[in-house]
This record gives C-alpha cells, sequence and structure tokens, in this order.
C-alpha cells in the first residue's frame, strides 16, 4: 500500500514540476511554452507511473483474496508398542487450517482418544505450533508451514474398539472448513 502512495506522489509532483515549469516561462516574458512532444512525453510518463501504480495494488489485493487451506499427511505409521496410530499433518496452504476432527473409515472419533504433539513414539513435528495446540475446545489451529504429529488410541466404535493386524483404515484430519485429508494406515 505504501508503494501506491509513493507512485502516486511521484506521478503528481511531476505534473506539479511541468506546471510550474510552464508557469515560469510564460512569467519570464518567454513566448516558449513546452513543444507538444515533451508535453507527449511527460503525460506518457506519468500514465506509466500510474499503471504501475495500480498494479502494485492490485497484485495485493490478489495476494488477500487467494489465500487457500491445504494440509498434507506427510507421515502415517502405526506404533505397535504403544497401540498408536501416528499422524504427522503439515499445513501446506497459504491460510491457517483448524483440524476439528478424526476420521477412521469414515466414522468420526469426535476427537477422544486423539492427543496433539510436537513428538510422537516414532514421528515428530519439524515446525509444530507455539501455541494454541489442542485449544480448548480440543482442536488444533496450524498456520502456513506448521505442523503437528496426532497420535490416535484406537479407532472409533463403529469401526471397532482396537487397531486390527492385517487391516488398512483409512484415517482423514477433517478441519473446521469442511474438508477432509486421508490417509491410509496398514497395521502390521
Amino acid at each position: 500500500m505504501n508503494v501506491l502512495r509513493i507512485f502516486i506522489f511521484l506521478g503528481f509532483l511531476i505534473v506539479k514540476l511541468i506546471f510550474l515549469f510552464d508557469l515560469i516561462l510564460s512569467m519570464s516574458g518567454s513566448r516558449l511554452g513546452i513543444s507538444p512532444v515533451v508535453a507527449t512525453v511527460i503525460l506518457v510518463a506519468v500514465a506509466i507511473v500510474i499503471a504501475i501504480a495500480v498494479a502494485f495494488w492490485a497484485s495485493g489485493l490478489v495476494g488477500i483474496f487467494t489465500r487457500f487451506e491445504k494440509l498434507e499427511i506427510t507421515s502415517a505409521v502405526y506404533d505397535a508398542g504403544v497401540g498408536n496410530v501416528e499422524l504427522r499433518v503439515r499445513n501446506t496452504g497459504s491460510s491457517p487450517a483448524t483440524i476439528d476432527d478424526i476420521y477412521v473409515n469414515g466414522q468420526p472419533l469426535i476427537l477422544e482418544g486423539v492427543e496433539f504433539v510436537k513428538e510422537g513414539a516414532i514421528l515428530k513435528a519439524d515446525n509444530p505450533p507455539e501455541t494454541g495446540c489442542p485449544d480448548d475446545k480440543g482442536r488444533c489451529t496450524l498456520n502456513a508451514g506448521n505442523d503437528i504429529v496426532i497420535q490416535i488410541g484406537a479407532p472409533p466404535q463403529g469401526v471397532g474398539n482396537e487397531w486390527i493386524p492385517g487391516v488398512t483404515y483409512e484415517i482423514a484430519a477433517h478441519t473446521a472448513s469442511g474438508k477432509m485429508y486421508p490417509a491410509a494406515v496398514l497395521i502390521p
């Protein structure tokens, strides 16, 4: 926004200098004025300055309205020692994403038995959020570039009360915007 103001200021300054120069020439009794060629060059320069200012302003608006949420599950493993499934989830989008539930085979866990940790038994978050994970409602908000490890103790009752060896589970992170980000985990 400051760049826009600078370009507008420079445009007005150039126009003022042109009129001041013309006024000085006319007051000195000289019949000289600005030639049509010089006037055209100056007007084109002012138009270019204004066009550049508008382009900077428009590109700033585009950046504001094109933010998006995108989570990637970079790792999904089963920890046989503890009996947990661990997911490492990274926000690769440009706006914050709030994980509000975890689904196992299409059944919501309602965040029961789910923990958001910086370091699990197997996986470790490279860039965990400083605060707010989990919040007072149990959700986790990841800013752009943040990642977190999600530990899931057991599948929901509609799927079974424990992880069954040899079965592949589809585990999905659900966000507050309604998007699902799935991953498959094979229980050895």
